[in-house]
């Protein structure tokens, strides 16, 4: 029955055999985490074979020796074989060290020091540089603004995606706006797949917003399906072709959830101007990337079904954790009105949405009896969640016994705050 309709006598009766759970929990000592979206080990095994896989052969398909200098852009074969995963031409991709952080990072820093199209373009120029935040979003998007000074406008998820109504008013507003982070497939947390249309919208975005405005496109989960349904991503890149903004758009990726999570690759794509400016950029921070590792990846992902035969791998390992999260959710508090969440078909989340004011208590009480949570607030700019009721679970990396544990436990502590609140409310 939902919480909202149960008799003063019925809250108390399930308050008592919750606090009986809770303590019970509690005396158990647990030590369970569900805090980051990291690949179990399972997962990591499922690459091994990069090590050795050169097996002496450090020549590229051009003859360059990849232990040497050089190649600031990649190596050619690296960056066709990361332009299917991002869906963009060769020449429009460039592919790096092991993390699309640190790319997505220098891409920022780029345009607010030097400007992708000269000095006159640099944001910094500008007392203020805003940058919009769709949320619930990834906390580490929202931390690069944070620390370089970026004021963040937080808009609202739907299930299609950003709110773009939200946002095409704001841009047109405020030209003070130089910027959009995007997570469009799977997206961080909710798992939520941009419609069609979004997409579209989003590449349109380079017509009616001020100059210089960037869509930062983190596709961290191009290939993470969790099954042979989950829907589909429209290209960006297409639609920028036809609206004529490809400049406007850089594209993210990388291998941390495909290969070893701290020894992958990255790349980006974007205009071939934007790619030169950034070139420039980097070469006076290095020589070149690590094209050893390059070369391993590209000898183990080349294949014709390599990289879906290993993502379906990974799918195998990490989709009985996602099920038992959901099933979970699904029979201890649908209909009960203690909390709403989605269900994805691919990514590493699971968005839950607390009662309005909960979110923080809930993380509280889990904490106390040995079970951590993503931080309330961590997946909304500044960590200030409005309505106090997003909590990301992250259920790849413990043992499914631990996630079941886990999420029998969250249950317990959404079911406590919630009748909790609703005690306080009937007084």
């Amino acid at each position: 029955m939902h919480i909202d309709q149960l008799s003063v006598a019925d809250v108390a009766t399930q308050l008592e055999s919750v606090q009986g759970q809770y303590r019970a929990l509690k005396d158990l000592n647990l030590a369970l985490d569900l805090t980051r979206g990291k690949p179990c080990a399972e997962q990591s095994a499922l690459s091994n074979a990069l090590d050795g896989i050169l097996a002496g052969d450090y020549f590229a398909a051009n003859g360059t020796d990849v232990r040497n200098y050089g190649g600031l852009d990649g190596l050619p074969e690296a960056r066709a074989l990361f332009a299917q995963v991002l869906g963009t031409p060769t020449e429009e991709t460039l592919v790096g060290g092991n993390s699309s952080l640190t790319l997505m990072y220098n891409t920022i820093e780029f345009a607010l020091t030097e400007g992708l199209a000269g000095n006159a373009s640099a944001w910094g120029n500008r007392d203020t540089v805003k940058f919009l935040c769709p949320a619930p979003g990834y906390d580490r998007h929202f931390a690069i603004c944070e620390h370089l000074g970026i004021e963040m406008i937080t808009v609202p998820m739907l299930d299609s995606g950003p709110d773009m109504a939200r946002i095409e008013a704001l841009v047109k507003e405020d030209d003070s706006i130089k910027g959009m982070w995007c997570v469009p497939r799977f997206s961080n947390p909710t798992g939520c797949v941009y419609s069609d249309d979004t997409v579209e919208r989003i590449a349109r975005l380079g017509l009616i917003a001020g100059e210089h405005f960037l869509v930062m496109w983190d596709n961290a989960y191009a290939v993470h399906t969790l099954y042979d349904d989950a829907p589909p991503l429209a290209s960006i890149r297409d639609y920028c072709a036809k609206h004529g903004t490809l400049d406007s758009v850089f594209q993210f990726g990388s291998t941390s959830k495909i290969t070893f999570a701290g020894a992958g690759v990255a790349f980006l794509a974007s205009s071939e101007r934007n790619l030169a400016a950034l070139k420039q950029h980097l070469s006076y921070q290095t020589i070149g990337p690590d094209k050893v590792n390059q070369l391993r990846h590209v000898r183990f992902l080349a294949g014709p079904d390599a990289l879906t035969g290993l993502m379906a791998q990974h799918a195998a390992l990490i989709r009985p954790r996602f099920e038992c999260v959901l099933d979970t959710l699904a029979q201890e508090l649908a209909g009960r009105g203690m909390g709403e969440w989605m269900s994805p078909r691919g990514g590493y989340f699971v968005s839950f949405n607390t009662r309005p004011g909960l979110a923080r208590n809930v993380v509280q009480l889990a904490d106390a009896i040995g079970v951590k949570l993503t931080p309330a607030g961590a997946t909304f700019p500044y960590g200030k969640d409005p309505d106090d009721s997003n909590i990301r679970l992250s259920p790849t990396f413990p043992a499914l016994k631990d996630v079941k544990a886990a999420i029998e436990a969250f249950v317990i502590c959404v079911k406590l705050a919630s009748l909790q609140d609703r005690v306080a409310r009937q007084r």
